[in-house]
């Protein structure tokens, strides 16, 4: 009578065994198809997972370069050093932001060829090595980072310059100096019209030209030497960025204020 009772007991959990299986196989069933048949609006899923420049291309010009050293402060300090520090910071900032970015340098060299002898020779070379570089990879935008320097230490101060060959070039400069004034609060200056600058002149893209500080000015100087304050420059030079690709509108330029 026990055998015969634990016979039962057994083919019940069998059967109780087999009915969840196939219980569970029905879910999956019906999950799957209805994953199938459920589509994500293609519109949908790039709003919650595309970054804020993904697509653009962005060049940075990191000024002067190899023989070409740029203004040198009182103490030493090489603009083209600092430009490319600054540079590199801009870069990480813009890629993490999904921007493809390309460098017309990224180490201490300029873009003429190495038998180009005579200082103007290889400057007017490097030059226009550098728009050919920026229009082969059909940038979306250029900015250049150089610094300023003139015989009086009296002025200071980061400024955004641009030409205007193209219809948003100047709010793209003037929301850069908007940054820059709230971000290193050391300057009043406005984004200004520039119209001898090859490079901004030579380009058909939105561009602009930052100088993010005079060497000849030696608390400057010092500042413009160190890592923390290059960020923050490289910071406010990349949420400038970030407004003007947002759709954004900057206040107008006007001329310089010193």
């Amino acid at each position: 009578m026990q055998k015969n009772n634990r016979k039962k007991e057994v083919t019940l959990w069998i059967r109780y065994r087999t009915l969840q299986k196939v219980l569970l196989g029905c879910c999956l069933a019906v999950l799957f198809i209805m994953l199938t048949l459920y589509e994500i609006p293609a519109s949908r899923a790039w709003i919650h997972w595309s970054l804020p420049l993904t697509g653009k291309v962005i060049a940075i010009d990191a000024g002067h370069g190899g023989p070409d050293g740029g203004a040198v402060s009182k103490e030493g300090v090489i603009e083209k050093d600092i430009n490319l520090a600054i540079a590199f910071y801009l870069r990480d900032y813009l890629q993490q932001a999904g921007a493809v970015v390309v460098m017309t340098r990224e180490d201490d060299r300029d873009l003429a060829q190495q038998e180009t002898k005579g200082y103007s020779r290889r400057k007017t070379e490097d030059l226009k090595q550098r728009v050919r570089m920026i229009e082969e990879q059909k940038a979306d935008l250029f900015l250049s980072i150089h610094m300023n320097s003139i015989p009086s230490s009296r002025w200071s101060g980061a400024q955004t310059f641009f030409v205007p060959n193209h219809a948003d070039n100047e709010n793209l400069a003037s929301l850069i100096q908007e940054e820059i004034k709230r971000n290193l609060e050391n300057t009043d200056r406005v984004a200004k019209t520039v119209n001898t600058v090859y490079l901004l002149k030579a380009l058909k893209m939105p561009a602009a030209l930052v100088e993010v500080g005079f060497l000849s000015h030696p608390e400057e100087a010092r500042r413009l030497s160190d890592e923390n304050y290059q960020r923050q420059v490289a910071a406010s030079i990349y949420k400038g960025i970030l407004r003007y690709s947002a759709g954004e509108k900057g206040t107008s330029s006007a001329p310089e204020v010193r």
